[in-house]
């Protein structure tokens, strides 16, 4: 037998055990499923746990997971954002961007920026993001002699903007954990998203008018010489993108669709984009579906080994022992509780992916920051986790970015030239780490940034 102190707090080894295993370097769908698994035994033994509820955990998945009607729209957002991919709707953006932008200071550098923008609001998808940005962009940054930082850290933080503004999976999978409208976190991190985009901008051109030789200005040279020619070129980059981000996005805030059935309409407008740009092939195609069903399954498989490790954590008593440990810590009110939050967010971000750290973080704090006092401004539990959900996708962005275990640094290693070093990279993401910082920060003190748009649509009680 187990001594009573243990036994009392098994849940809370339960929790660091399973932020030890991901060390080891396994799929963490296996470790979230086998950890649960192991102290459900363990809570079997001590008699804190019985048979009978491992025999709901079936269930329970079948009914989060497998018949969720809202989790279908991620198989279509992830095929959509595999074919926007393979569409080359990217380059001719970027070409058009750069000429619109030639007078600006660091003006190739602001137009990344705001084509990461355009394309996390049609695909959602980092990976394919930051790959598409780097494999596009990086090589023309280069050659027109901007530092290997700052074009690193502008491709890296305008890559996985597709996490945050939607639609984006990450806030799919939160809308359920948390069991609100998909809708509403969608509206809630539309102003955030733009927000954080915008000081990226702002802190280039002010870095481009401090260090000219670092990010020189293309020159008005470059492009069409008259205005129906330049009129023309905008058309053609901007009506393919603007379509597709009108079919997805648009359907849901006029209310035709819900998600599930824009993401569908999403993958059809992504085909047709592609067709359209002569693109579309049976190869094509099957490459798409097969990197589709990987994600796919990879993020299936990791919310059904969540499932189960948040049951038998709550199970054995898990909520009670955080609400003692935040007692115990002094942390009485719903500030210095949320603070804590992020702050602990932040550090897994080190180490963890986001959906790591959304699946482990949710389920645990979600229940207890949603009963929390935040004053006028921030009243019921529906808003209170809308608020909390969008901070927390703002907080999981800087997650790609942080060493050691940045993906999107990963991404991006991957694919840059050898003269771009880890290094490099490295310097080049601090300050757009430090800008995501700022705007959490914003988004903490003024509520109304993430909160104002779902109320004006009416989609908060």
């Amino acid at each position: 037998m187990l001594p009573e102190w243990l036994v009392d707090h098994l849940a809370v080894f339960m929790f660091f055990a399973l932020i030890f295993v991901m060390f080891i370097g396994y799929p963490v769908a296996f470790l979230l499923g086998a950890t649960g698994v192991f102290f459900g035994l363990i809570g079997m033994y001590e008699g804190v746990f019985n048979l009978a509820q491992f025999g709901n955990l079936l269930p329970r998945i079948y009914g989060q997971a497998v018949s969720n009607q809202v989790l279908v729209a991620i198989p279509m957002f992830i095929f959509m954002g595999s074919m926007l991919e393979k569409s080359r709707v990217a380059e001719d953006l970027l070409h058009t961007l750069q000429v619109l932008l030639r007078r600006l200071p660091g003006g190739l550098a602001v137009a990344v920026t705001v084509l990461g923008t355009v394309m996390a609001a049609t695909t959602g998808i980092v990976g394919a993001s930051v790959i598409m940005l780097t494999l596009i962009a990086l090589p023309t940054m280069l050659q027109r002699g901007y530092s290997k930082e700052l074009s690193v850290g502008t491709i890296a933080s305008a890559g996985t903007l597709g996490i945050l503004i939607p639609p984006s999976i990450m806030l799919v999978i939160m809308g359920d954990l948390v069991s609100l409208s998909v809708g509403s976190l969608f509206m809630g991190a539309l102003v955030p998203g733009v927000l954080m985009s915008s000081m990226y901008i702002l802190y280039i051109i002010v870095f481009a008018k401090m260090r000219p030789e670092l990010a020189p200005s293309i020159g008005i040279s470059e492009g069409p010489t008259s205005r129906a020619e330049l009129l023309l070129m905008v058309l053609r980059s901007f009506l393919p993108p603007a379509f597709l981000i009108g079919l997805v996005l648009g359907s849901i805030f006029a209310g035709w669709a819900t998600p599930t059935e824009a993401s569908g309409v999403g993958a059809l407008g992504a085909i047709l984009l592609a067709f359209f740009n002569k693109q579309l092939s049976m190869k094509v195609l099957r490459e798409v579906m097969h990197s589709s069903a990987l994600t796919n399954a990879m993020v299936f498989f990791i919310i059904f080994g969540a499932t189960m490790f948040s049951y038998v954590f709550r199970a054995l008593g898990g909520d009670d022992v955080v609400v003692d440990i935040l007692s115990a810590l002094g942390l009485d009110t719903g500030w210095e509780v949320l603070i804590f939050v992020m702050s602990l967010v932040f550090v897994m971000g080190f180490f963890f992916d986001w959906i790591e750290i959304c699946l482990i973080v949710i389920p645990i704090f979600a229940p207890i920051i949603g009963q929390l006092d935040f004053g006028e401004a921030v009243q019921g539990s529906q808003v209170v986790l809308v608020w909390f959900s969008i901070l927390l996708a703002v907080n999981m962005q800087s997650a790609f970015l942080t060493p050691p275990f940045g993906f999107a640094l990963f991404y991006m290693k991957g694919t840059v030239p050898k003269e771009v070093t880890m290094m490099h990279i490295y310097r080049g993401i601090i300050p757009f780490v430090i800008i995501q910082l700022m705007a959490l920060a914003l988004c903490v003190a003024y509520p109304d940034t993430v909160l104002y748009l779902p109320r004006s649509m009416g989609l908060l009680d």
